[in-house]
C-alpha cells in the first residue's frame, strides 16, 4: 500500500490490504485484532497503529515522501517458504534459461523497473 501520509480511509485500507476497520478492531475474515487507537477522531485510520498491531512493515522513502505498508504476517500473504515456482526466462542471446537447473544452489535474482 503506497501512501503520502500516515492516515487513510477505512475503505482504502480494506481495498489495499483486506483488513476492515470494525468496532471490535482490525478484521480479516474471522480474525480480528483489537486496535483501539487505529481510528482517529476525524474517522481516518492511523496507518502506524495498523502496522504495529498487524506486524506490517512500514517504510518511508525520503526522496519521494511516500510511505509503503507491507503485507501483514497475519494475512497469509507474506512468503512462508523459500521455494521458487517453475521459472524460465530468455537470455540476452534469445535462448531459454530454466531456473530448475540451479536446484540446490543459492542465487540472487535482481529485478529492475523504470517506474
Amino acid at each position: 500500500m503506497l501512501l503520502t501520509t500516515l492516515s487513510t480511509s477505512a475503505d482504502q485500507l480494506f481495498e489495499q490490504t483486506g483488513w476492515a476497520a470494525k468496532p471490535e478492531g482490525l478484521c480479516r475474515g474471522e480474525v480480528c485484532v483489537p486496535s483501539p487507537r487505529a481510528r482517529r477522531t476525524d474517522g481516518t485510520i492511523d496507518v502506524a497503529v495498523v502496522a504495529e498491531r498487524l506486524s506490517m512493515p512500514l517504510l518511508r522513502d525520503e526522496t519521494s515522501g511516500t510511505w509503503v505498508l507491507g503485507p501483514s504476517a497475519l494475512s497469509g500473504r507474506a512468503l512462508d517458504t523459500a521455494v521458487v515456482p517453475p521459472l524460465s526466462l530468455t537470455t540476452f542471446d534469445g535462448t531459454p534459461f530454466d531456473f530448475s537447473s540451479l536446484l540446490g544452489r543459492r542465487i540472487i535474482l535482481a529485478a529492475w523497473a523504470s517506474w
